[in-house]
């Protein structure tokens, strides 16, 4: 063997920084050693555990042949040959567990034995004498320090003694310490390959002396043995060369098979989407939130059972609950720049999640799917035919009428060219179940042929056109990008009764003939789904739809801005679709134009989370409010109205007062004045003043005005 690398024991006392270097080396491989020592001293135990597991379990095996001649079987008890064969094998196995038990013993004491003394005895003792010999040299350096801060003008020699006596004995413990640390050190040279050998000498021989036994004991049966495990392990050869040629020759037909489908965005013509689906299985890319703007997507394994959206990642073991999509709403979104992303909301509206596609037609089978599980088609008998059935009902009830595309085609007319009116067919089909009213109502008596529909919401920052303003009660007002509105409609808000705020979302809108009766809701129901299916148009515009006693208003539930305001007197008809529960309407009775007597109705129809009766209760409920706040008003003008009345005639009547008063008054004066006046003797007249001449000539008015009456 190679020289042993020594620590210098008489450079302790220097400490240089070489002397640490060095140190550093040997404790870096006293660490190495340690770590590899515990890593073959567990493979070891391992080998010993199994060596008694192995040799206990041989012994119950023994044992268990020995009673099988006393076990009282049903069948076959008195097998006299069976019995004396165990019996036979129950000696043999015997003397293999008597060798395994002297194996374990030699194991304990020849393997065990020294691994476990170097790793709890000198190993130990290694770490114990790094850490004495860390703190001696701590103590070390703070003595030298305080030692090196003792002053030079004041100088006093108890602190001087104690300082200096202070480092003669942390430098003479460090020293000390030192030489001990250096030593073990040293010896873990040795110790270590004797520690690495040892085991396993002891391990060989113990089993060269099992397997001299063995040999011994075992000879004509192993070879017995041998020969019939050899027959055996043929047979398993040949049948595995079998099965691999079928698995070669699956996977080729796979390959080829497969071809196409490794396009990220196959050819939809070739394959297909299937809208039946009830269940379906895939990777998508799910959207989660880390700020208030950023967002992270992640890939993980989504399938469907029962009503329920699972998730599992790569890894797990099983897949946990990610979304119960129970009577929730799909839709397409745009998000993030990215394709083929949907939308899924819960029934409540309180979570939602936004998932991505690979492809577009996975994309519409997730859409289809979700749907059709939201309307718990899953729990049918037979929920691939009942899917079909109802997605063939849906198609034939969205059917258009004739007209339907060349009504669409007027919205792009050629510059001066005219366009004959076109007829317009009644339909048979219904978005629900079929209304008798309606068959007996002309399609165009309810919508306007050549109508155009919108299915997006206008921008709230957009000027609102003069018609629009009339509509919607806002004047020619800009709406405030930043969600504060007008004084008045702030406080109009605030002092209503009503505020209830649902979670939906927009389908569309159209301008309809008859506002008087629901069949005009639905038949715009059916015309708005019927183009959205002939268009591919599945995005729609989620909003916070506000019900109050003054109007009814689309919030955007990101920004709070208001995006439309609905006044409720103009709100003249709603309703919900008769199967559908999550689908109302309303009709909005609008002036068009500047003349305030031309009238036209616009029907909107939303989409909401099952709540859309709520809803048109919500709207009843506020018009009857409004209605009865206005009636309320009617009867407190009107009991103004009598109090003027009442206040004027007692008005009138003071002063109808006064002037009798006056007359009075007046006639009294006049009467004073008239009085008859005799000449004196002397022929001495009695002379007025100016005053009383005027209230003379008041009191003949005043009578000649009395006789007039």
């Amino acid at each position: 063997m190679p020289g042993i690398d020594k620590l210098p024991i008489e450079e302790t006392l220097e400490d240089s920084p070489q002397t640490r270097s060095l140190l550093g080396v040997f404790e870096e491989d006293a660490t190495a050693i340690s770590n590899y020592m515990n890593q073959l001293y567990q493979a070891m135990h391992r080998i010993y555990d199994a060596q008694n597991e192995l040799s206990a379990a041989t012994h119950l095996t023994s044992k268990l042949l020995k009673e099988y001649e006393k076990q009282r079987f049903p069948l076959g008890g008195d097998d006299e040959v069976m019995s004396s064969t165990l019996q036979q094998f129950s000696k043999v196995i015997d003397e293999l567990s008597s060798c395994h038990a002297v194996l374990s013993t030699q194991l304990a004491d020849a393997m065990m034995f020294p691994i476990t003394q170097f790793k709890e005895r000198d190993l130990k003792e290694i770490l114990t004498l790094k850490e004495v010999f860390q703190i001696a040299s701590n103590d070390h350096d703070a003595a030298i320090n305080r030692y090196s801060r003792l002053s030079k003008k004041r100088e006093n020699d108890k602190v001087k003694y104690e300082v200096t006596e202070d480092v003669y004995t942390s430098r003479k413990k460090q020293h000390q310490t030192m030489m001990h640390y250096f030593c073990a050190l040293n010896t873990l040279q040795y110790k270590k390959k004797i520690a690495l050998l040892e085991p396993l000498l002891g391990y060989m021989q113990a089993q060269i002396s099992f397997f001299k036994m063995g040999s011994e004991n075992l000879n004509e049966q192993l070879e017995e043995f041998l020969a019939n495990i050899g027959t055996s392990v043929q047979n398993v050869r040949r049948e595995m060369d079998s099965d691999i040629e079928t698995m070669q020759q699956t996977i080729e037909d796979l390959e080829v098979a497969s071809d196409p489908l490794y396009v990220p965005d196959p050819d939809p013509t070739k394959f297909p989407v299937n809208r039946n689906l009830t269940r379906k299985a895939g990777y998508l890319n799910a959207r989660n939130k880390t700020g208030l703007v950023s967002s992270t997507w992640d890939r993980q394994f989504y399938f469907t059972q029962g009503g329920n959206l699972m998730s599992q990642a790569r890894g797990d073991v099983a897949g946990g609950l990610a979304m119960d999509i129970d009577n929730c709403s799909v839709m397409a979104v745009d998000c993030e720049d990215r394709r083929y992303c949907f939308q899924i909301t819960s029934f409540d509206g309180k979570k939602s999640s936004i998932l991505q596609a690979e492809s577009k037609k996975d994309h519409e089978e997730w859409i289809c799917t979700i749907n059709n599980i939201s309307k718990q088609i899953y729990l049918s008998e037979n929920p691939e035919e009942t899917a079909a059935r109802v997605n063939q009902s849906a198609l034939e009830a969205v059917t258009p009428s004739p007209s339907f595309q060349q009504r669409h085609e007027s919205l792009r007319p050629a510059a001066g060219q005219s366009r004959p009116p076109t007829a317009r067919t009644s339909s048979s089909g219904s978005l629900g179940s079929e209304s008798t009213n309606l068959a007996a109502l002309s399609l165009d008596s309810l919508v306007a042929p050549d109508t155009p529909i919108q299915f997006d919401i206008i921008s709230p920052v957009c000027e609102d056109q003069p018609g629009q303003a009339k509509a919607f009660g806002q004047g020619g007002r800009r709406t405030n990008p930043f969600g504060e509105s007008g004084g008045i409609i702030k406080s109009e808000t605030e002092d209503s009764i009503l505020h209830q705020l649902f979670i939906v979302r927009f389908l569309g809108s159209m301008e309809v003939k008859s506002d008087d009766h629901p069949d005009v809701v639905y038949e715009t129901m059916r015309q708005i789904l019927a183009a959205r299916a002939i268009h591919n148009i599945f995005r729609m515009t989620e909003s916070h739809l506000l019900v109050t006693c003054d109007c009814l208003k689309l919030i955007d539930p990101q920004t709070q801005v208001t995006r439309l305001t609905f006044p409720l007197p103009c709100v003249v008809l709603y309703a919900t679709h008769q199967e559908n529960k999550r689908l109302f309407g309303f009709v909005l009775r609008t002036s068009s134009g500047r003349s305030e007597s031309n009238l036209s109705s616009v029907c909107y129809i939303f989409e909401s989370n099952n709540e859309g009766e709520k809803i048109c209760d919500s709207v009843g409920l506020a018009k009857q409010i409004a209605l009865h706040a206005e009636l309320d008003r009617r009867a407190s003008e009107k009991q103004k109205e009598i109090e003027r009345v009442k206040e004027k005639q007692q008005k009138e009547l003071n002063k109808q007062k006064q002037i009798e008063k006056d007359l009075e008054e007046q006639s009294r004066l006049i009467a004073a004045s008239s009085r008859p006046n005799q000449a004196s003797s002397e022929g001495q007249f009695v002379v007025l003043s100016s005053s009383q001449s005027e209230e003379s000539d008041l009191g003949e008015g005043g009578k000649k005005r009395e006789s007039e009456a």
